[in-house]
């Protein structure tokens, strides 16, 4: 089982907001108790890690991977001009084509997978990037596979 943390980013505490607990106050007491951290995501909790003002989630990566899943709606569509397929994301600028649907989604595959690699270095900044977290998570925490059934699903 693999695992995977997440930072929440720092905000001010208004009044009336709660504040959020973490299980464990320091990324030190995190370390000494690794064995209880990862029994707790097993058994299905997120365990929750804070350093100075900024929280971090662990919580299994097949847990995660299958909300974003859900959540996430791949709206593929499917056309063929002149004998070659189209596959388009609707709503996003992702788009491949080949001479099947299959070749089509492979190639889209690979859009998406350049498209995260690029999120993560550079793109996560620009303004009409920035809603596509959930996306990119999704395509790093997904196999081949497991994107072609996502892309063949409805999302949530």
């Amino acid at each position: 089982m693999t695992y995977l943390a997440y930072v929440s980013p720092s905000r001010q505490i208004g009044a009336g907001d709660m504040t959020l607990v973490a299980d464990y106050q320091t990324y030190s007491d995190a370390r000494s108790h690794l064995k209880d951290v990862f029994d707790a995501t097993m058994r299905g909790r997120t365990v929750t890690l804070r350093r100075d003002d900024d929280v971090v989630a662990v919580t299994p990566v097949d847990r995660l991977r299958d909300y974003f899943s859900r959540t996430v709606a791949p709206r593929i569509s499917v056309a063929r001009e002149d004998g070659v397929v189209v596959a388009i994301m609707e709503g996003r600028p992702f788009a491949a084509e080949g001479t099947t649907i299959d070749d089509a989604i492979d190639e889209l595959i690979d859009v998406l997978r350049e498209y995260a690699e690029d999120w993560e270095t550079h793109l996560q900044q620009a303004p009409n990037h920035q809603d596509a977290w959930g996306l990119v998570q999704l395509v790093r925490l997904s196999s081949d596979d497991q994107l072609k059934v996502w892309m063949s699903s409805d999302g949530e």
